[in-house]
């Protein structure tokens, strides 16, 4: 995500609008990031290894 539309000004003029901003900004606050499991085995591979998976 670009930098430049996380510090934009957002402007809500109707009350309902705002509501519903303020409401999903307690939602989204309340909800926990769970790291994803990885389900494989994750190991360094040497050039050699990598060239002769390629075949070269």
């Amino acid at each position: 995500m670009a930098t430049k539309s996380i510090l934009k000004n957002v402007n809500i003029k109707d009350k309902r609008l705002a509501r519903t901003f303020i409401d999903a900004l307690s939602e989204a606050e309340k909800t926990k990031y769970d790291p994803p499991k990885l389900s494989r085995e994750c190991r360094e591979l040497t050039d050699d290894k990598i060239k002769e998976f390629f075949g070269k």
